[in-house]
C-alpha cells in the first residue's frame, strides 16, 4: 500500500495534504477530515491538475470535490496514488466501477420533487462516479411495469427507481413478467427515496438515513448485490409480486384512505390512524397460516445470532430457470393455523420498516425464506393504539401483549365482508379472497451492509406490561 502523502495547492492558493490509510483518506488543511473510503467517489488527474470526489456527511450526506495543482511528486507516482485509492475505495469491498445504471424517474410520486431532486443533487454524483446513465421519466401508471417488462437485461448493472415503493412495486412484477424472470430479478434494485414512505429505502439504509438521497446514491456507487426474499400475492387466479407488506383492517385504511394527502408526506399515515381509531371495527376476515415460529423470544434471539454471523442456508432459485418459482401452497390444506379471535389490523411482509414512524417488522431479515406476520387482537385500548405510536419506529409494539407476531411459509385471507381494504405494498388491491407465499432469494437489491438495518437491538420488557 502506498503512504504517500500529496501536497495539493488549490486554486484560491491554500494547501491541502491527502494520505491515506486503514480505510480512512485524510484530507488536511486548515482542519482534518478523515473520511471513510466506501465515500471516496472517484480520483482522476489532468496533467498536474487532480481532481477527488467524495461523500461528506454532516446533517446530511452531499458530494464534494476537492481539486489542485499536486506538488513534489512524478507523474507516475501520482498515477500510482490514484490508482492505489481507488484500488481500495472500489475493488478491495467487491464494488463494480462505473456502472451502467438503468434510472427511472417518477416525476409525479411523493411531492413532486423527483426530477429535480435527481437533476440537482443524485445525477451528479453517478456522474462523478463515471457512471453511464440511460434515464428515463415515466409518463402514466404501469409505465415502469412496461419498461421492466421489455428491459434488455445485457445492458445493465442494476436499476436506479427514483420515486417511491409503488414504483419498485412495478418494476418488480414488470421483471417478474420478462421473457427471463429469473435472471431479469436477478438485476439488483436500488431506491432513491422521493416517494411518500420509502420503505424499501428506509429498510437499506436506516432510520437515520433512509430518507438521505445523497446516501442512496451512495448506495447506488458502492453497494454490493444482497438476496431477497420475494412474496407472490395470489388472488383470483392472478399473481403479484410483492417485495414489502400486505395489509388490512386499521392499516390499510389508513393507508388507502389517505392517498389523496400525499401532500402531507409521511404524517399522512399517522393522520390515517388516528382516523381509523375512531371507528375501531375488527378487520371482518378469516385469517390461516403455515407457521414456522410464533414465539417472540426465540425470533428475537435469532435476529441477535443473525446479526454475529449474517450467512443464510436458504436455497437460492435457479438462475438458469426460464419461470418463477411454482406455487407451493395453492391446494395444500395441512398444518395450516386458524386465527380465531378478532382483528383490528393484520401486516405482513419483509423488511422491518413500512415507513419510517413505524417499524413493522422487526425481526425481518432479507433472506430466512420466510415472511413476518403482524396480528393486532381487539384486545387493546385505543389509548394503548395511541400510545404504542409513539415507540412504533423503533419496533417497540412488538413486545405489546395484544400483538401476535407469526414467522410464516404462507397465508390466506378470506373476506367475511366487502366492506374492507387490502393494501399491497401500498397499492390498492380488491378486498378478496387471496393467499400469499414466500419465494427464497427470488429478488436482488443493491446494499452498503448486507443486511436490513434496523435498531432493534434492545429488548424493551417496560412495554410488555398492557
Amino acid at each position: 500500500m502506498l503512504m504517500i502523502r500529496l501536497r495539493l495547492q488549490t486554486r484560491n492558493g491554500t494547501f491541502t495534504s491527502l494520505s491515506y490509510a486503514d480505510d480512512q483518506l485524510r484530507i488536511q488543511n486548515a482542519r482534518t477530515l478523515s473520511l471513510p473510503l466506501r465515500q471516496v467517489i472517484t480520483a482522476k488527474r489532468t496533467g498536474r491538475s487532480l481532481q477527488l470526489s467524495y461523500i461528506i456527511k454532516n446533517k446530511s450526506m452531499s458530494l464534494q470535490q476537492l481539486s489542485g495543482t499536486v506538488e513534489e511528486v512524478a507523474d507516475d507516482v501520482l498515477d500510482a496514488w490514484i490508482d492505489t485509492l481507488l484500488h481500495m475505495a472500489y475493488d478491495d469491498v467487491g464494488a463494480k466501477r462505473g456502472r451502467r445504471l438503468k434510472v427511472v424517474v417518477n416525476p409525479h410520486g411523493g411531492t413532486k420533487k423527483a426530477v429535480g431532486i435527481f437533476n440537482k443533487t443524485i445525477e451528479p454524483i453517478l456522474r462523478a462516479a463515471e457512471c453511464s446513465l440511460d434515464v428515463i421519466q415515466t409518463t402514466r401508471r404501469g409505465h415502469a411495469y412496461d419498461i421492466a417488462k421489455t428491459l434488455t437485461l445485457s445492458d445493465y448493472d442494476a436499476i436506479v427507481v427514483v420515486s417511491g415503493d409503488g414504483l419498485i412495486h412495478e418494476i418488480l412484477n414488470g421483471l417478474a413478467n420478462h421473457e427471463h424472470p429469473i435472471k431479469a430479478l436477478s438485476i439488483p434494485l436500488a431506491p432513491i427515496p422521493t416517494g411518500t414512505g420509502n420503505g424499501l429505502s428506509l429498510n437499506l439504509l436506516g432510520f437515520e438515513d433512509g430518507f438521505d438521497v445523497c446516501a442512496a446514491a451512495l448506495n447506488v456507487v458502492k453497494g454490493l448485490p444482497m438476496k431477497i426474499d420475494l412474496l407472490s400475492v395470489v388472488q383470483n387466479g392472478k399473481r403479484t409480486i410483492s417485495f414489502m407488506s400486505q395489509a388490512m383492517g386499521l392499516m390499510a385504511d389508513a393507508d388507502i384512505g389517505t392517498e389523496h394527502l400525499r401532500w402531507m408526506g409521511e404524517a399522512r399515515f399517522t393522520y390515517g390512524l388516528l382516523r381509523g381509531l375512531l371507528r375501531f371495527k375488527p378487520c371482518p376476515i378469516q385469517l390461516s397460516y403455515k407457521a414456522f415460529e410464533t414465539d417472540k423470544d426465540k425470533m428475537y434471539e435469532s435476529l441477535q445470532k443473525r446479526k454475529t454471523n449474517p450467512s443464510s442456508t436458504t436455497p437460492t432459485t435457479d438462475a438458469e430457470s426460464t419461470q418463477l418459482p411454482e406455487l407451493k401452497y395453492v391446494s395444500n390444506d395441512d398444518d395450516w393455523t386458524v386465527v380465531e379471535e378478532p382483528l383490528l389490523y393484520v401486516l405482513a411482509g419483509k423488511g422491518p420498516y413500512i415507513g419510517r414512524d413505524y417499524m413493522s417488522f422487526p425481526v425481518s431479515v432479507p433472506d430466512d425464506g420466510l415472511m413476518d406476520i403482524v396480528l393486532q387482537t381487539m384486545a387493546v385500548s385505543r389509548g394503548q393504539i395511541i400510545t404504542n405510536i409513539g415507540g412504533a419506529a423503533k419496533g417497540e409494539v412488538y413486545w405489546h401483549p395484544s400483538i401476535r407476531y407469526v414467522k410464516a411459509h404462507a397465508y390466506r385471507v378470506k373476506p367475511l365482508s366487502k366492506n374492507g381494504a387490502l393494501a399491497v405494498d401500498g397499492e390498492i388491491f380488491p378486498f378478496e379472497e387471496f393467499q400469499v407465499e414466500t419465494h427464497p432469494k427470488l429478488g436482488n437489491l443493491l446494499s452498503l451492509y448486507g443486511s436490513y438495518v434496523a435498531d432493534f437491538a434492545q429488548k424493551k420488557t417496560c412495554n410488555k406490561a398492557s
